[in-house]
């Protein structure tokens, strides 16, 4: 039997099925379609009700690849577990769920915008404090809640669906370059490749990291400033509710410093993509000159750890050596992110060899990249009561 693929056409069809709207509202209502990987509309009813309405692309044999599957585990992980009900605000709002379809419907939150539109928004140059001071708080809220619960990781085990029963592949074929490369990746790739291999003690570091990878809370495993969400009005709003975190594709039981270290490597493409780069251009020149100078985004990254370990400082006595594998992890996602623009437009020019090279500072020598990335020795990062002895 052929999956049911939604359109402009049965969407409301489909809602009305479902309760979430009447026949009458229809005449009243308008759609969008939303521009995404996944098939995406946008359904505004009367009242200003919004509802995203997303459906999951099939490949040719009907297949999709399962990754909302994934999100709504998130979701019913929460509901399962009603202690963490409190945690429910922080994320998006899942109305319904189809499996076998790959539908999932969430309220469009339109009084919030992703944190990444934000920042360009403001022109790249300004980076509030509060903002990432809520965004440390509310992931040090997300960690803690679920770190080291049994219950809890026993539920992502037995709730293992294919396509997340695969470790993570977080070296994506870096182990080696082989001949047959050569005719899946453009030159620009090669170059990378070539790049790459040259530093023996880079694919070192990421073997080592990779295999202490120590799942042991609930971890978004995505976390890039797209995938948070901000308040329109966060400057009147309290602290503690002005952003959530939404697309929990990727989420799943496991290691906390990933998230950190992901979320920092976000902040420092902001940096990395507006250098200004040139053949005669050296590395370190290039990175002094950049549109967005790392020194202004150094108190919003220094505001996000410090706020996370002031609301999570067990985290500290669990893993003393947290905070170089946040870095590490950090240097991790730097070649994910370039893997991606090789994937996606085929290029890796002068700014990709920079972030290379701060890529693997961060891994192969984590503790000294700390005073580089904050500003600040690392004693001034920790909360006050704190200390790493």
């Amino acid at each position: 039997m052929p999956p049911f693929i939604l359109n402009s056409q049965n969407v409301f069809e489909y809602l009305i099925s479902l309760n979430l709207c009447t026949k009458s509202e229809q005449v009243l209502s308008e759609i969008e379609l939303k521009p995404a990987k996944n098939f995406n509309l946008l359904v505004t009813l009367p009242e200003n009700r919004k509802f995203l309405v997303k459906q999951e692309r099939h490949n040719p044999e009907g297949k999709t690849s399962g990754e909302f599957l994934l999100e709504w585990r998130i979701h019913d992980f929460v509901r399962t577990f009603p202690e963490l009900s409190y945690l429910r605000p922080y994320f998006s709002e899942v109305l319904h769920f189809n499996a076998d379809n790959s539908i999932i419907i969430f309220n469009y939150l339109d009084n919030y915008r992703d944190l990444m539109d934000f920042y360009v928004k403001k022109n790249l140059n300004l980076f509030p404090i509060k903002i990432a001071n809520a965004v440390g708080n509310t992931l040090a809220l997300v960690h803690r809640a679920s770190m080291n619960s049994e219950a809890y990781g026993k539920f992502f085990q037995q709730n293992t669906y294919e396509s997340s029963q695969r470790s993570p592949n977080l070296n994506r074929g870096l182990d080696r370059l082989t001949p047959e490369i050569f005719g899946k990746v453009p030159a620009d790739g090669i170059k990378f490749f070539a790049l790459y291999q040259r530093y023996d003690s880079l694919g070192q570091a990421i073997a080592q990291l990779i295999n202490s990878l120590n799942p042991c809370c609930l971890t978004h495993n995505d976390l890039k400033l797209n995938n948070i969400l901000v308040l329109l009005d966060w400057q009147e709003a309290s602290d503690q509710n002005i952003v959530r975190f939404i697309d929990w594709e990727r989420g799943n039981w496991g290691d906390p410093a990933n998230d950190l270290g992901t979320l920092i490597a976000s902040y420092l493409q902001i940096w990395l993509y507006s250098m200004v780069t040139g053949q005669s251009i050296a590395i370190e020149e290039s990175l002094r000159l950049a549109a967005t100078p790392l020194y202004v985004l150094q108190p919003s990254i220094r505001e996000l750890v410090t706020a996370y370990l002031t609301h999570f400082p067990e985290i500290l006595e669990y893993y003393p050596n947290f905070l170089p594998r946040v870095m590490q992890f950090c240097g991790l996602a730097l070649i994910t992110a370039i893997q991606a623009q090789l994937q996606y437009e085929k290029t890796f020019g002068n700014a990709g060899i920079c972030m290379l090279q701060v890529a693997k500072s961060l891994l192969c020598r984590p503790e000294t990249s700390i005073q580089s990335i904050f500003g600040v020795e690392v004693t001034q990062i920790l909360p006050t009561n704190l200390s790493l002895a």
